[in-house]
């Protein structure tokens, strides 16, 4: 089984403050792995520092053998970063954004098939070219998978995906995710919420104040914790750590 990612006793400290405290963890081409915490536990950072925007402070990250401090040039080819903030041009239609972002990576036909792509994830239909201040949340956070996606990485990093969106949008956002996924990308996600991760994620790591407390698949967790739900898992492990 080929590693995506392995992080070995990655630490980040902000002055004397160490906010992420020698996480290990390694997640295999394919799947889709879930960080699940409370906010302020790590989530981001460790995403962030994945995706070569924060300076690791110890330790190493590798995607896909390629070390995110020696070879991030290397490492910024292979991933896709979507943060939870994440927007877009909203004076621009979802097709012209597409096409923008589409400019930093390639020109020409290659250009237009890549941002075929990225029509052909966001799925919006006509409203692909209207002008995305009419966008919802929902249609929003599909142009900006798209966004992320087009450009064929081998890994997704998304910070929170779903939050702010309803139920419905959430299951269908969901469903993109699973199909991202299912086209041979591998992905990894932060989330707060559980009930997501457990219906998502084929491996989830829980962390807490910095530390990974725990790793396994959702019915596996579930088994050893004996709980209901990776909710009920989540506060255990963490009474327990």
């Amino acid at each position: 089984m080929t590693d995506a990612l392995v992080l070995k006793d990655v630490r980040k400290t902000y002055g004397q403050r160490e906010a992420v405290h020698g996480v290990s963890l390694t997640v295999h081409e394919g799947e889709i792995f879930g960080l699940i915490g409370h906010n302020g536990a790590g989530k981001t950072t460790i995403l962030r520092m994945i995706s070569t925007i924060l300076k690791i402070s110890s330790g190493t990250i590798e995607v896909y053998g390629k070390d995110v401090t020696k070879e991030s040039d290397e490492v910024r080819k292979l991933i896709s970063y979507l943060p939870e903030d994440a927007g877009a041009y909203k004076d621009l239609t979802g097709r012209r954004y597409l096409s923008f972002i589409a400019n930093f990576f390639c020109s020409g036909e290659e250009k237009e098939r890549m941002v075929q792509k990225g029509v052909e994830l966001a799925d919006l239909g006509d409203k692909i070219d209207y002008r995305i201040d009419t966008y919802s949340k929902g249609m929003m956070r599909r142009l900006l998978i798209a966004r992320a996606i087009m450009t064929s990485p081998k890994l997704a990093i998304l910070d929170e995906v779903t939050s702010g969106l309803d139920v419905i949008n959430a299951y269908e956002i969901r469903e993109v995710i699973r199909e991202i996924a299912r086209s041979g990308v591998t992905v990894i996600m932060s989330s707060h919420n559980m009930f997501e991760v457990d219906m998502l994620c084929d491996r989830v790591g829980m962390i807490d104040q910095g530390n990974i407390i725990d790793v396994g698949s959702p019915d596996e967790l579930k088994e050893k914790y004996g709980k209901d739900t990776l909710e009920e898992v989540f506060v255990a492990a963490v009474k327990g750590a």
